[in-house]
C-alpha cells in the first residue's frame, strides 16, 4: 500500500522536505562513518591479546539499520518524529562505540598513540542514558508521531527527566561504563555518585521501556483500520525479539552445542534489527497489509518445524535404542528411517497445521472460504436463477459483509422480461 499525494511538505521545526533529506542522509552518514571506524578500531584493539573487547560492539553496530529506517522516515515523512529519533538513536549509539573503541585502543592497547583518549573516555561515559531514553520517546510516538493520549504526557517528561539526570549522575561517576571499558575510569568522576547512578539507571530505564511497549500495545486494543495494521507489524517485530530474548536466555543458563549458540545470537542480533525495520513500514505504509500472511505463515511453520524436530528426535532416538537392541550397535538406519518419515509428513501436517490456525486466528477467513467452497459446489446443482441470485447475495453478505449488498441482472431482451434487483441488508463487525 502507497502512501496519498497529500502529504505536508514541512515537517517539525518548520524544516522543508529537501532540507528534511539532506539533514537526515548526513545523519546517516554519519552514522555509518563512526561505526566503520569502531569497527576497524576492533580489529586492532583485539590484536592485542590482553585488552578487554567492548562488549556491546556486535549490537550496537546493526544501529546502522535504526539510522537507515529514521532517514528514509524523516526524509518522506519530516513532520513525524519517530524518524528523527531514530536518526538521533543511531547518532548516540554510533558515538559511544567510536568514543568507547578509542579510549581502549589510546588507552589501554597503544597508551598515548593518539591524543583525546580521556576526552573520548569522557563523551563515552555519559551516552548510556540517552540510548536508552530515545526508544522509550520514539515507541510512544508510534506510529502517529503523537502520544496515545494526554495521560501518557507524564511519562514522556519523565523520560526527558531521566535522561536528563542521567547525563549529569554519568558524566560525574567514576563507574559509569558498568564494565564495558575494563579499567578504565570516567576522568572526571566524584567519588560516591557511582552508586547514586547506576541506583537511578537500574530503576528506571527498564519501568520506562516496559511502559514504552505498553502503549504500544494500549493503542494496538483501541485501533481499528491502517493503525491497527500499522502496530501489528511492531508487535510482530517484538515477538520476534522476545523469542531472541528466550534463546540466549538459554543459552546463558544451560551449556549447549556450539551451532545452538550461534543460532541464537545470530537470531537475537536479526531480531533486535527486525523492529526499526517494521517501524518503517508501518510509518511508510508500505505492503502494510502483508503482515497478516506473514504472520499467517510465521504460526503455520513455526508450529511445523517444532513439531517435524521433535517427532525426528523422537523417532531417531527410538531407532537407535531398537537397533542398539537387536543389532548390539548403531546404525544410520536410524536417522535414514527417520528423514524419510518427516518427508513423508511434511505435506499432511501442513495442510492441518494450516487448517488449524485459519480457524483458530483466522476465523472470519475460515467461514468466508467455507461459505464459498459451499456455494461452488450448489454452482453445480442449481438452474433456477432467482435462487442462484439469492444464494450469491448471501454469500457475498457473510463473506465481504458490506453495509449494503444489491444484485441488478441484465435485462431478457429476446423475451421482454427483466429480471428484478435482490437486495439484502449486509452487516460490519
Amino acid at each position: 500500500m502507497t502512501t496519498g499525494a497529500n502529504e505536508p511538505d514541512r515537517g517539525i521545526g518548520g524544516i522543508s522536505r529537501p532540507a528534511a533529506a539532506r539533514l537526515s542522509w548526513s545523519l546517516w552518514a554519519l552514522v555509518v562513518t563512526l561505526t566503520a571506524l569502531s569497527l576497524l578500531l576492533l580489529v586492532l584493539n583485539r590484536s592485542h591479546p590482553n585488552v578487554p573487547t567492548f562488549e556491546w560492539w556486535l549490537g550496537n553496530s546493526t544501529i546502522v539499520v535504526d539510522a537507515t529506517v529514521g532517514a528514509i522516515v524523516a526524509s518522506r515523512r519530516p513532520e513525524n518524529p519517530v524518524g528523527w529519533l531514530l536518526c538521533l538513536a543511531g547518532v548516540t549509539v554510533s558515538t559511544s562505540s567510536f568514543a568507547s573503541q578509542y579510549a581502549i585502543y589510546t588507552l589501554l592497547a597503544r597508551p598515548g598513540s593518539l591524543p583525546g583518549g580521556e576526552a573520548l573516555a569522557w563523551i563515552a561515559a555519559w551516552q548510556l542514558p540517552i540510548m536508552n531514553g530515545i526508544p522509550v520517546l520514539y515507541l510512544l510516538l508510534f506510529p502517529t508521531g503523537r502520544l496515545p493520549s494526554r495521560r501518557w504526557r507524564p511519562v514522556a517528561w519523565l523520560t526527558v527527566a531521566f535522561v536528563v539526570v542521567g547525563v549529569v549522575l554519568a558524566a560525574l561517576s567514576p563507574g559509569a561504563y558498568l564494565g564495558s571499558l575494563g579499567p578504565i575510569r570516567n576522568p572526571l568522576g566524584i567519588e560516591g555518585l557511582t552508586d547514586i547512578y547506576r541506583a537511578v539507571f537500574f530503576t528506571m530505564a527498564p519501568l520506562l521501556i516496559v511502559a514504552a511497549v505498553l502503549s504500544v500495545f494500549v493503542r494496538l486494543r483501541r485501533s481499528v483500520g491502517i493503525e491497527r495494521q500499522q502496530l501489528k507489524w511492531f508487535a510482530y517485530a517484538v515477538a520476534a525479539f522476545a523469542v531472541g530474548i528466550i534463546l540466549i536466555s538459554v543459552i546463558e543458563a544451560v551449556e549447549t552445542p556450539s551451532w545452538f549458540e550461534r543460532a541464537g545470537v545470530a537470531f537475537f542480533t536479526l531480531a533486535g534489527a527486525a523492529y526499526p525495520i517494521a517501524i518503517g513500514i508501518a510509518i511508510l505504509r508500505y505492503r502494510l497489509y502483508d503482515i497478516d500472511r506473514i504472520v499467517n505463515r510465521t504460526l503455520v511453520y513455526g508450529s511445523l518445524t517444532v513439531m517435524l524436530a521433535l517427532v525426528y528426535l523422537g523417532s531417531v532416538v527410538g531407532l537407535q535404542a531398537a537397533l542398539r537392541a537387536l543389532s548390539g550397535q548403531e546404525s544410520t538406519l536410524a536417522v535414514v528411517a527417520s528423514t524419510l518419515v518427516i518427508a513423508a509428513l511434511f505435506n499432511p501436517l501442513r495442510r492441518r497445521v494450516q487448517a488449524l490456525v485459519d480457524r483458530r486466528f483466522y476465523r472470519r477467513k475460515y467461514d468466508a472460504a467455507k461459505t464459498l467452497e459451499a456455494f461452488n459446489a450448489r454452482l453445480r446443482e442449481v438452474t433456477d436463477l432467482d435462487a442462484l441470485g439469492g444464494d450469491l447475495v448471501g454469500v457475498a453478505s457473510r463473506t465481504v459483509q458490506p453495509d449494503h449488498v444489491s444484485l441488478w441482472l441484465r435485462p431478457d431482451t429476446e423475451h421482454g422480461a427483466r429480471s428484478a434487483p435482490l437486495e439484502q441488508p449486509g452487516y460490519l463487525k
